[in-house]
């Protein structure tokens, strides 16, 4: 279960999310849409422990990730977040499974096996051994979906990781995430296309670092989490 009590976030004068609450749950994917500068990317990064709240909790499966600091904090991502950015970050001089197994050595002991299958879940064994240079965009994401799972997190944050893509890589991508709610992940998703915002189970929408009700046109499109 992952708890959001009240979040709030300034930088000196900018309020980027003010008192912002909401749960959700494994095998539900939450989708967080809204303008330019409502505070998505803010919200990911305070619950990926990559930022510090000014004000509020966050709980992730009965940890207070607003409470741990050094250390703990580093294990928490490690542990429990898998993180999937619009842009890709692989390391260009690594091929798709080296990136893979990098993760893994973060983490705990490489295993290329383990990271091989990662890889198979999302399509790409065959590619394991090419670069990132010599995949295209839609893989290159693949890839780093892949390396967002080997270590078999319990959350998955994704920032806008159909942003760069096709119709067709879009499709898939939204595929693999249909597959880990399955595997009983929790996802959270920011994005500005309404299409994405549609295979979400929930959405929530944020304005001004708010939570607020969905436009006009879109109330009778998707499941607003209430």
């Amino acid at each position: 279960m992952i708890s959001v009590e009240n979040l709030t976030k300034r930088y000196n004068t900018i309020t980027a999310l003010h008192q912002v609450s909401f749960t959700t749950r494994p095998g539900i994917e939450l989708v967080v849409m809204g303008p330019s500068g409502s505070g998505k990317t803010t919200l990911v990064n305070l619950i990926a422990g990559l930022d510090s709240p000014t004000g509020g909790r966050i709980v992730v499966n009965d940890m207070e990730v607003t409470a741990l600091s050094g250390d703990t904090l580093t294990a928490y991502r490690r542990d429990h977040v898998g993180i999937v950015f619009q842009q890709f970050h692989l390391i260009t001089y690594l091929t798709a499974l080296e990136n893979l197994m990098l993760a893994q050595y973060l983490h705990s002991i490489p295993s290329e096996s383990d990271a091989l299958d990662s890889l198979d879940r999302v399509g790409l064994r065959d590619r394991a051994d090419h670069l990132p240079s010599e995949l295209s965009g839609g893989e290159q994401q693949r890839v780093a979906i892949a390396r967002a799972i080997t270590n078999d997190p319990d959350l998955i944050l994704a920032d806008e990781p159909t942003g760069n893509l096709d119709e067709d890589n879009e499709r898939i991508i939204l595929d693999i995430f249909r597959q880990l709610k399955q595997d009983g992940k929790a996802i959270i998703t920011v994005t500005h296309n309404p299409a994405v915002g549609k295979t979400g189970d929930d959405i929530l929408y944020l304005d001004h670092g708010k939570i607020v009700s969905p436009p006009v046109r879109e109330k009778n499109d998707f499941p607003v989490l209430h």
